[in-house]
Order: structure tokens, then C-alpha cells, then sequence
């Protein structure tokens, strides 16, 4: 079994905004793959289906973003999962927009969702899928940046990018990162 995390926060005002695009590929990839419908579990929003043969947890913590790991800890320790069974989607400010990287570990970059994972796990080695949503230019603005909507003019992008990741999503079900990247990049090339 693989788990699968969207980071993001629960408030309905906040769905649309950038910090919650991981929430938002999941729910893609869920609707994609005909995932069971979400319910309430580990302090979060979970639905399962199976992708390339592999079972998939998803998980959306509901604890906000800063304690994302109180719902991800349980989840893993329930299936006793190892740190490489887990994924995490989340905004990257260091990628632009549209642009995807996969990477194992690392660290979080001041990202309070990645910081809390790390906390609970015990170690920053689980995957991670970055979805670029660009830098706002200075460090002064990146909270607004990240806490903003995205804007009419950001929507051919997203969804082309929403889509591929769940297009390309058996190829990370398989352990094939790269090809995932590749994937995606080519499915979104023309909507950069």
C-alpha cells in the first residue's frame, strides 16, 4: 500500500489558494481513478482506490497545514508503512508555475507542512511530488503569494497540470519518478 498526502487547509474560504494545491491534485487524481468516496479518518479526509496495481491511500490532513503530520503519523503507523510508502503533493515556491519534480527527502524548506511530516515521522525521507506555483519575487510577499488564489489568468495552467499529474500518476505508482516527470512535462508543454 502506498499513502498518498495532499497538503493544504481545510477552510472552504482557502480551497482555491496556491498553499492548497496539493489538496487539489489529489482530489484529481481520486475523481481520475474513481477512488472511494472521501470520508473522515486520522484527523483527516481519506479515500482509497488502486492505481497500476498498487493500493493507494489518499489522505488530506484537516489539521492545517503547520500540523499536517498529526493526521500523516497515524495514517502510516496504522499500516505500518515504511517512509518510501509515502508521498507528499505540495506547493513549491522554488519551481515555476506548471512545473513538477519528484525527490526523496531533503529538507523543508520552510515549508510547515514538510516541517511538521518531518516531526512526526521522524525523518524528512518519504517522496515528495513538488507542484511549482512560482516565487513572488521577494521574500516579503511570499505569504500572501502562497495564502492567494489562484488567479483566471493561473487556470489553463492548473488544470493542465492537475490533469497530467493524474494522467501520469500510474507511473508513480510504479516507482518511476522520472517518467512520471516526463509525463507531465509533456502533457503540459503547451499550456506554459
Amino acid at each position: 500500500m502506498l499513502l498518498w498526502v495532499g497538503l493544504g487547509n481545510p477552510e472552504p474560504g482557502m480551497a482555491r489558494q496556491r498553499h492548497n494545491i496539493g489538496f487539489m491534485a489529489l482530489d484529481v487524481i481520486a475523481d481520475h481513478h474513481r477512488f472511494s468516496p472521501w470520508r473522515q479518518r486520522f484527523k483527516g479526509l481519506v479515500a482509497e482506490g488502486s492505481i497500476a496495481g498498487q493500493k493507494i491511500l489518499a489522505l488530506k490532513p484537516m489539521t492545517y497545514m503547520n500540523a499536517s503530520g498529526e493526521s500523516v503519523q497515524p495514517a502510516a503507523a496504522f499500516y505500518k508503512l515504511p517512509l518510501e510508502a509515502i508521498t507528499a503533493f505540495h506547493d513549491e515556491l522554488d519551481l515555476a508555475p506548471g512545473k513538477v519534480r519528484v525527490k526523496r527527502g531533503g529538507g523543508a524548506a520552510g515549508h510547515n507542512g514538510l516541517r511538521s511530516m518531518d516531526r512526526q515521522l521522524g525523518s524528512p525521507e518519504y517522496w515528495r511530488v513538488r507542484l511549482g506555483i512560482g516565487h513572488p519575487g521577494h521574500k516579503d510577499r511570499v505569504t500572501g503569494h502562497v495564502l492567494g488564489d489562484f488567479s483566471k489568468d493561473d487556470r489553463p495552467w492548473l488544470v493542465a497540470l492537475l490533469d497530467a499529474v493524474a494522467d501520469a500518476a500510474p507511473l508513480l505508482a510504479q516507482g518511476k519518478p522520472e517518467d512520471f516527470m516526463t509525463r507531465v512535462a509533456l502533457l503540459t508543454q503547451e499550456t506554459r
